[in-house]
């Protein structure tokens, strides 16, 4: 699903647009579940790096590792609605990229493992002199608390909306790549990531550049 030519030069064109409002710039992509933001940011960063020599121009900032732990969702009775808004630490997020707008020193920050299924606390570092800080994830735009408080925080920010028919087909993809049967993967797919997908479609706020990715195959 790699991410269509005309998305990533869109993207780095809005960056080569942003004045940042101080020395760095945090640019947000946005999107439901199989819209393929992952994709694209990692293909935005690695097209930024690709033209600034030995020192990194851009690093990647994933919302997933804010996922809260399994045995608190379990507690909650959350567990399978993992991924939606509530299943996250919507808080933890919005102090770090607080943190990184403000900048002045290296700031590690958590990843999602997805073979444990859980974060993995300070298991990356952002460096105090990285200029470019491209944050992805489903809610970075969602206008509800405490998301809503991200907004401020971006010097821009992007939204993928492909066609609720093309994200049903990706995720049922997603879930037969990690072994389901049919039957578990549409189960998957329609009983919680499609739910998911309908709350950041009709409740994002509206981004600085949008991309439907209507005549796109990716």
């Amino acid at each position: 699903m790699a991410p269509a030519c005309t998305d990533s030069e869109a993207v780095l064109e809005l960056i080569n647009q942003t004045t940042p409002c101080d020395k760095r710039i945090l640019i947000a992509i946005a999107g439901p579940p199989g819209s393929g933001k992952s994709t694209l940011a990692k293909d935005v960063v690695e097209r930024l790096n690709a033209t600034s020599g030995s020192e990194s121009r851009a690093a990647l900032l994933p919302m997933d590792g804010f996922h809260l732990d399994n045995d608190i969702l379990a507690a909650q009775g959350m567990l399978a609605r993992k991924g939606a808004p509530e299943t996250f630490d919507a808080q933890g997020l919005v102090r770090l990229v607080r943190r990184i707008r403000t900048g002045g020193a290296d700031i590690p920050y958590p990843l999602f493992d997805r073979a444990l299924d859980r974060s993995l606390p300070e298991a990356g570092l952002l460096k105090a002199d990285t200029p470019i800080v491209v944050i992805e994830g489903n809610y970075l735009l969602l206008d509800a608390p405490p998301w809503q408080e991200l907004a401020e925080l971006f010097d821009a920010s992007v939204f993928l909306a492909p066609p609720i028919e093309t994200l049903e087909e990706r995720l049922i993809e997603r879930w037969l790549s990690f072994g389901f049967s049919p039957e578990a993967a549409v189960e998957k797919a329609k009983g919680n990531d499609l739910k998911n997908a309908s709350i950041v479609l009709d409740n994002s706020r509206k981004a600085d550049l949008l991309l439907t990715q209507k005549d796109s195959d990716h």
